[in-house]
């Protein structure tokens, strides 16, 4: 019902962005629909799957405000009580604005995570990154729901074109914890403050058509901290820290 909600209140939102395109033709629309194919979910070097799973995503840009939704499907969920069985155990709903200045582009968003098996939350989020060589970006998230607490993530990256029609990406990725109790807690279950996780990643980025691509990627996760390994053993699905995952992108864009 969660899911449903969310879904819902974006379809409103998709209908009103729509609406507004016909009056204000003059303004950018563009969107996307993709679909990842995973061998698990991984978010934040959290393993929150078992086994593989699927995670479908729309996004709409009209100007400099966008929508997504996102949600990922557990092929092996053991949320309910019995046997693992394949079922939706998250929602996600974005909306964001974005605005560039010379070199600099600017975001700041809204993320609502709709979730089975543990309670809804909310998270605000800054976003700031410069067109330089690998393109470093700093995003500040804060949890004003179930963590009530911020999340730090400093990423760079760069692309690298192999061939007329395929790009090479790679990217990496470190964090830092500030008392956000949904990214778990320390030895003594407490929240806390330090270095969460890093994350190295590489894809291909293959176009089979002008508004279609495929791109199989590899990403590797790992914690920063004492605290962070002690938070993600807890809360990762079998008490894994070290992550090696992979799996597929498809995407049409439009």
């Amino acid at each position: 019902m969660k899911g449903l909600r969310v879904l819902s209140l974006s379809a409103v939102l998709t209908l009103i962005l729509a609406v507004g395109s016909v009056f204000a033709e003059d303004i950018k629309t563009s969107g996307y629909a993709s679909v990842d194919i995973m061998s698990n979910y991984v978010w934040r070097g959290q393993k929150l799957s078992n086994s593989w799973v699927i995670q479908p995503s729309v996004g709409i840009a009209y100007g400099v405000f966008g929508i997504n939704i996102w949600a990922n499907y557990d092929s092996d969920s053991k949320i309910d009580e019995g046997d693992g069985h394949g079922e939706f155990t998250e929602t996600d709903l974005t909306l964001s604005y974005t605005r560039s200045v010379d070199r600099w582009t600017f975001v700041a968003g809204y993320i609502y995570y709709a979730l089975d098996g543990a309670n809804d939350t909310q998270e605000a989020y800054l976003s700031a990154g410069y067109d330089i060589l690998l393109n470093p970006t700093l995003t500040l998230y804060y949890d004003f729901d179930e963590g009530n607490g911020g999340f730090v993530v400093a990423a760079i990256g760069h692309s690298f074109k192999v061939a007329k029609d395929a790009n090479w990406n790679l990217g990496a990725s470190a964090s830092y914890n500030i008392n956000n109790k949904v990214m778990g807690f320390d030895k003594n279950g407490e929240d806390f403050s330090n270095f969460y996780n890093a994350e190295l990643s590489t894809s291909v980025e293959i176009r089979l058509w002008k508004a279609v691509s495929i791109s199989p990627k590899l990403a590797y996760a790992f914690p920063l901290s004492n605290d962070a390994k002690e938070a993600i053993k807890k809360i990762s699905d079998d008490g894994d820290k070290d992550i090696f995952y992979g799996g597929v992108n498809i995407t049409l864009s439009f």
